[in-house]
Order: structure tokens, then C-alpha cells, then sequence
């Protein structure tokens, strides 16, 4: 089946009957019925491979991104009618692969890229065609961003970039990357950065893998020595890069606050509702202060949910979500880690031993999604540089000092 029949003038009624038919049509029977029963059941018959392959009928419908333009990849709805086809998607878990190209590449694009380039990037990342990696932080400049040392120097109609990026997640998968780069350090650090979008499939880039504590290989560091960039490939104007990050950065803290397309998965766990069942299984139900426990985390939840469909409208209006999406960020940090320990907890020694294999899987999936979250104070921006962002934005504190601001980046001690 091709795109949905639903445009801008589709009603939310007959957008949702579409969407029904769509799900009955083209989702698997056995992957609706599993769907109904919990995530443990679907994974059970959905294996990621098997969602992989079936993923180009998702993205054929437009319902992968539907508020986007159809010549981007989407069915160019409202935000109302999107939400009301999420209420009958939500259900299936139907993830959307490429998060960083869905979230990060695209924010920038639709803010700051022209016409040519979202004609050229978007659809592909939609199909998921081409996948998407971050490379920002650097071995010298992690909280303090602006500091990155990584060079971009003009060729004629390309530029050429030498450098070293670090906790590029999914580098070892990536196509092309979202990338910030030095162009003139004889400006303040903020003003001499310029975005590109780079080919991850050329000479001059190297990936190599950082083990985490769950075993994977989730980030990576990218070495860049001599990549070339087409300046065709140049977001925004040159040295205007920061300012063209900043809804790169917004996108990113609302994707790792659970909101974006990365969802649970990408911040590591499941979520209040698996506590919930989890309390119910093992027997922990009728303790009160396990109920307790799980209710306050639950409310918290709610309240997190609230807040990024708060930013999602802001988004979908074509508005910065500003410091709403440090709140998430913030919020969400502290509530998953909590939220995955006390999942630990109620497992009890399941969660420190079980049967020796060499089964990568065995692991249970409370414990993995325990180790994970612990990346959840630093991906998206530290929690401490978010706490600083909140505290001038919104409570108008101070900003700290600076004895460097205004002086030449090439000037400016680094570590």
C-alpha cells in the first residue's frame, strides 16, 4: 500500500477509520495480537530483524512522520489529526528507526536548511534508507561544547575536516552524520563553528567502537582525518553553526527526555506500567510501600508525559521549545534511573545471577535497562549543564562567569 489517502483536510474521525484499515492491511496479525498482550509477547514473534524488513510499508504510509510535508515523507497533517493516529499506533509499538535522522538531522534542516537539502535528506531518512549519528562532542569538549577543536577548512566547493568526535552513538551503523567544526578560530569559540551534514561512507573517517557496561557498543569514537564536505552540504551560514545546533540540541534533549522517536528504548528500560506488572508477578503487589514506591514514579511519569506533549505542540506550531525541553531532560534523567532500580529491586537475586551461556540476550532486560540509564545524565546534555540552562532561562539567576567570553577561540585555554 502507498501513502495514506489523509491530507490537511482530512477530519481526525476519518484519519483514525484510515489508519485502521491501514493496521489491518499491513501490520502482522500475530504482531497485533502480541502487541495486545505486552512487549514481552511481541518481542517474542517480532524479531528487529523481521521489523527491519518490514518497515518500508511503515514508511510507504506517511504515518512514520505524518505532520511533515508529503514531499518530505510524510502526510502533512495538523498536530490534532497526528496525535489522534498515534492513539491507534501507540498500541502496536510500532518504533520508528533512524531517531537521530527523524529528531536531530531533521530539526536542523527544517530550521535552517533549504528546500534542496530536506528534498534530498528527509525522504531517505524517513525509509530509513539512510542512518543517521551525531558527531558534537569531542575528547576536550563534552559540557562545554562550543570548546570543539575539530578543523573545517575551505576547498573550493568542499571543505575538509580533521578532528576527533567521542559518544557518537550508533557512529558504526551512520550513512551520514550532523557535524560541527572550527572554521575560523580567530573568533570567540561560540561564532567560528560551522554545521555540516557529513558522509559517514568515505576515506578520512575512521569508527572505532567504546565497550559499555551492557556489553554493546552503543557509542563510538570517529576519527576524521581529511573527510571532505560539499559546501552544497553546509547548514546555515558559515560561523553560524552554533545557532544552527541549538534546535539540533532542543530535539535532542526532547528525544532522550522519552519523547522523541528514540522513546524507552533508546533511554534504556521499561517503563512505570512494567513496574507495575513486574510487583504483580513476583509477589510485591500487596506490600504497601512497594505500592507506594511504584505510584509515585508512575504520577512522575504522567507528568513527564505532559511535559513533552507540551514541547511536541510547540514543535508541531513551529516554535522553539526553549527551556521546556531542559525540563524534560532533567526530569526524565532522575525518573528512568529510579524507575530501573527499583525494577532491579523487585526482581531480587534474579537480578544478580543467572544461568551461564553465551546467549548475548541472557541478560535480563530489567538489569540491561538498569545499566543503561546510567548514560541518561549525559546523553543530551549533562543533567549539571541542564540544571545551569533552567536556572538562567527560567529562574533568571545569574550566568556563571566567564574570563574568556569575547576572546579569541585559538586563545582560550583547552584541555
Amino acid at each position: 500500500m502507498s501513502r495514506l489517502p489523509i491530507t490537511s483536510e482530512t477530519t481526525a474521525a476519518d484519519a483514525v477509520s484510515a489508519v485502521r484499515k491501514w493496521v489491518e492491511a499491513e501490520v502482522p496479525a500475530r504482531w497485533r495480537t502480541a502487541a495486545a498482550e505486552g512487549p514481552a509477547a511481541l518481542r517474542s514473534v517480532r524479531t528487529p530483524q523481521a521489523y527491519r524488513d518490514w518497515y518500508p510499508a511503515f514508511a510507504r504510509s506517511g504515518l512514520v512522520a505524518p505532520t511533515w510535508l508529503p514531499e518530505h515523507g510524510g502526510l502533512g497533517i495538523g498536530n490534532d489529526v497526528a496525535r489522534a493516529i498515534e492513539g491507534v499506533l501507540a498500541p502496536l509499538r510500532l518504533t520508528r528507526l533512524n531517531p537521530l535522522g527523524l529528531n536531530n538531522a531533521a530539526a536542523a534542516l527544517f530550521s535552517h536548511g533549504t528546500e534542496v537539502q530536506r528534498l534530498r535528506f528527509l525522504p531517505p531518512i524517513v525509509r530509513n534508507e539512510e542512518k543517521w549519528c551525531q558527531l558534537f562532542s569531542e575528547p576536550g569538549a563534552g559540557s562545554d561544547l562550543a570548546s570543539l577543536a575539530t578543523r573545517a577548512v575551505r576547498d573550493g566547493d568542499h571543505w575538509v575536516i580533521s578532528g576527533q568526535k567521542v559518544w557518537t552513538t550508533w557512529a558504526d551503523e551512520a550513512d551520514f552524520a550532523i557535524l560541527l567544526a572550527r572554521t575560523d578560530p580567530d573568533q570567540p569559540k561560540h561564532k567560528g563553528i560551522t554545521y555540516f551534514l557529513l558522509d559517514m561512507r568515505q576515506p578520512g573517517v575512521e569508527v572505532r567502537p567504546l565497550r559499555q557496561i551492557t556489553g554493546e557498543s552503543e557509542f563510538n569514537e570517529v576519527f576524521l582525518d581529511g573527510a571532505r564536505v560539499p559546501d552544497a552540504h553546509r547548514v546555515g551560514d558559515i560561523n553560524d553553526g552554533w545557532r544552527v545546533s541549538a534546535s539540533t540540541l532542543s530535539s535532542e534533549r526532547q528525544m532522550v527526555s522519552g519523547s522523541g522517536s528514540g522513546g524507552m528504548g533508546r533511554l534504556g528500560g521499561s517503563s512505570a506500567d512494567r513496574l507495575i506488572s513486574l510487583a504483580r508477578e513476583t509477589g510485591r503487589w500487596d506490600d504497601p510501600v512497594i505500592r507506594g514506591r511504584i505510584m509515585r514514579l508512575w504520577a512522575q511519569e504522567q507528568i513527564r508525559g505532559w511535559t513533552n506533549a507540551r514541547v511536541r505542540a510547540a514543535l508541531s506550531a513551529g516554535q522553539s521549545p526553549g527551556a521546556a525541553s531542559s525540563i524534560g531532560k532533567v526530569h526524565q534523567a532522575t525518573l528512568n534511573q529510579q524507575i530501573q532500580d527499583l525494577m532491579v529491586d523487585l526482581l531480587g537475586t534474579a537480578a544478580v545471577a543467572w544461568p551461564a551461556t553465551d546467549d548475548p540476550d541472557a541478560l535480563p532486560r530489567e538489569v540491561h535497562g538498569m545499566m543503561r540509564s546510567l548514560a541518561n545524565s549525559t546523553e543530551g546534555g549533562t543533567t549539571d549543564i541542564n540544571k545551569n540552562i533552567l536556572g538562567e532561562r527560567v529562574l533568571g539567576l545569574p550566568r556563571e562567569p566567564d574570563p574568556w567570553k569575547g576572546k579569541p577561540w585559538r586563545e582560550i585555554p583547552r584541555s
